[in-house]
């Protein structure tokens, strides 16, 4: 297929949500100006049953790459699933299991469609899983993968200094992790890999495994993280992502749940606008424009890519009618329970309201969770449903309101 030189679109690759590119940003424009089609990918490890915003950062990147001409491929990491990403984590990741993670796969290559032209005609996305090569190799492939890094290298990993501090584990799998993904790199020939700024390691392993048995170089494209108010990371094992699988409704609202300090960061990094529709944005920010006008059109733009313009139009109809005019009376997710009692953290897990227990207990100590606009204080409180009443739950202003019966 013919490349293509598009000024435009490798300015947005080179500077839209980049963090950073090694070696250098100027290496990465010499290769996309020289005409040559280069292989990139990204891979998604399938450590839950949906993708979420944060995985879309890369997907554009993808897309702009694809639209170039270049062979993008989208890795699904149903074996380093398996074995679990330590990047970022100060404590050992739970194992998965094979049907696990053949389980959380299933809607990874439809959601990723809504980003990435994936089954374009002219240029179509390769979708490929790494146990296709990692499977088959033997204890001397491991060892010899395993000779080619030192134990100094994985341990000057932040996490892995901070577990030592502690006295926490680190186990030996978890050194295993970045040679599999190295290994990727080099069974696909790859001459980019884009990825999260937190799994600049992990790629930078690959750029090792690449030279040392390619004789090429890799450039690693790092781009930046989108991270909650309080510095922690928005992702699968933090428990405050915004899901592919989420309802219109749920995106929507959640996104308006951002701080003002997320509004120009989200722009660039969650959406299709080109450099200088973001240039506008931030300078109708610092102009001192109500923030909760650009926070809506950064809700609308994200919804309307994942869900459709439709389901972003009417999202934005029952936020403004619930959240804004407060018309409670506006047409609510209703859920049935059949118990009386429950604590207040399971019942917000049981409605779809958080994604985890640890979620619900932080939202509740922060005052972001009320029942029939009474504030809940104790995250160990037990409701009591009265039988054939109807209730209200609100969960930070990003939730939807719902209904339910008990019966």
């Amino acid at each position: 297929m013919e490349v293509s030189k598009d000024s435009t679109i490798i300015k947005r690759i080179l500077e839209k949500g980049v963090e950073q590119i090694l070696p250098s940003k100027e290496a990465l424009e010499s290769l996309l100006l020289s005409g040559k089609r280069i292989n990139v990918y990204q891979g998604f490890d399938p450590t839950a049953p949906t993708l979420h915003i944060g995985h879309t950062v890369g997907m554009r990147k993808l897309e702009d790459f694809r639209k170039l001409g270049h062979q993008v491929y989208f890795v699904i990491g149903d074996f380093t699933a398996r074995i679990g990403d330590p990047s970022d984590k100060t404590s050992a990741r739970v194992s998965l299991t094979k049907e696990q993670v053949e389980e959380n796969m299933k809607k990874y290559v439809e959601q990723a469609s809504s980003i990435i032209d994936v089954f374009n005609k002219e240029n179509p996305v390769k979708v490929v899983y790494n146990s296709q090569w990692l499977e088959p190799l033997n204890f001397g492939d491991i060892i010899g993968l395993a000779s080619e890094f030192t134990v100094q290298q994985m341990l000057k990993r932040s996490m892995f200094q901070k577990r030592l501090e502690e006295d926490r584990p680190i186990y030996l799998n978890e050194f295993l992790y970045p040679l599999m993904q190295g290994y990727d790199s080099v069974m696909m020939d790859i001459d980019v890999e884009v990825g999260g700024n937190d799994q600049l390691f992990n790629m930078l392993a690959g750029r090792d495994l690449i030279r040392s048995r390619l004789n090429k170089e890799k450039i690693v494209l790092a781009g930046k993280l989108l991270s909650t108010a309080d510095g922690t990371k928005m992702g699968k094992s933090e428990g405050n992502m915004i899901t592919l699988d989420d309802s219109s409704n749920d995106i929507y609202g959640k996104v308006m749940a951002f701080t003002d300090n997320q509004i120009s960061i989200g722009f660039e990094i969650l959406t299709s606008y080109d450099l200088e529709k973001l240039e506008e944005i931030n300078n109708r920010l610092s102009s001192g424009e109500n923030p909760i006008l650009l926070k809506k059109e950064l809700a609308f733009e994200i919804t309307k890519d994942i869900k459709g313009e439709q389901e972003a139009i009417s999202a934005q109809h029952f936020f403004e009618n619930v959240f804004q005019k407060k018309e409670v009376e506006t047409e609510i997710p209703e859920k049935i329970l059949n118990i009386s009692k429950i604590q207040i953290t399971d019942l917000l897990v049981e409605i779809g309201a958080c994604e985890s227990k640890s979620q619900a207990r932080r939202l509740i100590e922060q005052g972001a969770v009320k029942i029939n606009e009474e504030k809940v204080t104790d995250w160990n409180k037990e409701i009591v449903l009265e039988s054939d009443s109807k209730y209200t739950i609100k969960c930070g202003r990003h939730m939807n309101q719902i209904k339910f019966t008990p019966t």
